[in-house]
Formats: structure tokens, sequence, C-alpha cells
């Protein structure tokens, strides 16, 4: 266990946080997968530990993440519209850490889950992705449990530097303390690098709304039909129906009773 905490010591860690949303309310939090990579780096080592965010320093939600037990928070200030990648992969270039951690997805934004990818292929190092947990790590490798479906895992070796991201398999965050969340530093940091996404430009963001579900047309001659069409349930596969042969019988004395009377036709 200390030979352990010995290499992961002499390693330098970076983890890369963003603004996420909550789903109900849509209220600004800390991404739930980001806060796992940071959970992750501080069970590897909190000092040699960097949070890492490019977007608005003034933020609020940054505090939460400081307030999991971090004294200090880098910010690498970009416009609303700017290209994270571009940022930071500069910046990440002279830092130059041995472990990136990053969330599979953001919780805002474009979403598509693409950023480890683009920045590994920025700083030509490998990208790990769904991984639950880090066992080992020496001078030149470490050794990665990687989540698979269904609860599987498995390990795999990857040389140093390398970008992990973060599954939900991972150990779930700390909670934040308001202590520690107001306490903590926010450093600024400006690389002198701004990028515009052009293509987010051009985005037309709306909500989400619910596609309406398509009636299915039962083509039916007689009233009869269209009645038992409209009364009938689904029946699944596999499973067996029981029928109450009187109250069937009472169903269809009446519907013959309102037939033969004009209610129905």
């Amino acid at each position: 266990m200390m030979q352990r905490e010995e290499h992961n010591m002499a390693c330098q860690i970076t983890a890369l946080v963003s603004i996420g949303k909550h789903p109900e309310s849509g209220r600004a939090r800390r991404a739930e997968q980001d806060a796992r990579a940071v959970e992750m780096g501080m069970s590897l080592s909190v000092d040699q530990l960097e949070v890492l965010h490019a977007g608005n320093p003034y933020d609020s939600a940054l505090r939460s993440y400081a307030g999991m037990g971090i004294s200090s928070l880098r910010v690498l200030s970009m416009d609303e519209n700017g290209d994270a990648v571009k940022v930071l992969s500069h910046y990440l270039q002279h830092k130059q850490p041995d472990i990136i951690l990053t969330g599979v997805r953001s919780e805002g934004g474009e979403s598509s889950g693409m950023l480890p990818f683009l920045l590994a292929e920025a700083l030509s190092i490998p990208v790990v992705v769904g991984v639950a947990e880090i066992v080992r790590m020496t001078g030149t490798e470490a050794e990665v449990l990687q989540a698979l479906p269904r609860g599987q895992r498995r390990l795999l070796r990857v040389s140093l530097p390398f970008i992990a991201s973060v599954d939900m398999a991972a150990v779930a965050p700390r909670q934040s303390a308001y202590g520690p969340a107001s306490r903590a530093k926010i450093d600024f940091h400006d690389e002198g690098v701004q990028a515009v996404d052009e293509a987010m430009l051009q985005w037309e963001e709306a909500p989400a709304r619910k596609k309406p579900k398509r009636l299915k047309v039962v083509k039916a001659k007689t009233a009869a039909d269209r009645f038992r069409a409209a009364t009938a349930k689904s029946q699944s596969e596999g499973g067996k129906v029981l029928k109450d042969k009187p109250v069937a019988e009472m169903a269809q004395s009446i519907f013959d009773l309102l037939l033969e009377e004009g209610v129905i036709r």
C-alpha cells in the first residue's frame, strides 16, 4: 500500500471539470461525471492534483468542486463561444501532466463526448474510455480498470501520459462542503488563445420536447369491431391472460343491448 502511494505522489494529475446542469430544475451545478474524475484524482494524490476549467472564472458552480476538499482551482478564461479544445491543449502542452481525467460527456452545450478524443489527438497521447478505477501507477505506466456492460471489468495497462474518461461506475464523489468551497482560491489564467467555435455559432438551441406517439389506425367495418379494437389490451409475449368468463359475457350482453337500442352504431 505504501508503495502505491509513493508511485502516485510522483505523478502529476489534472482533472478537467465543466459546469453541469440539474436534469430537473436546469440549475447550474457540478457535473456528476467530472466530480467523479476529481474524486478519482484525490484518491490518487491530493497534493499533485490540479483541477482545471476552461470558461467563465466567475461561475459560482465551480465552488462546488472546491468544496470537495481542494485548496485551489485553476480557470482558463474563455468566451462562451470559444473552443475549449484549443485553450486546453495549449495549456496542457506546457504543463505536461501524466494523467488527465475527464468525464465521458458534459451536461450542457454540445455534450457530444468528443472532447477527450480531440484533446488526445491534439496532445498526441492515448485515451482510455470508461475508466472505473486506476489500480496502480509507476513512473512509466498505469494499470486501469475499465467498466464494461453488465458489471464486467477489464484490466488495462497504458503508458504515461494518457487521458482517462471516468465512467459512472467509478466511486461516487464526496459531498461538497460550504466552508472549504468559500475558502478555496480560484486562480485565473489567460492563455492568450481564443479560438471561436464556428460550428457553435450556427446552432439554434431550444428546449427538448417529447414527440407525440402515432396512434395505431384500426380498420374496422362494424361498430362491434371498432369497440373491440378500442377496448382491447395488448398482450405481452410469453405471458398468460386470464379472462373472467361471466364478466365477459355480461359485457357482451350490454353491448348487444346498446346496439339494439340504437345508442351505438
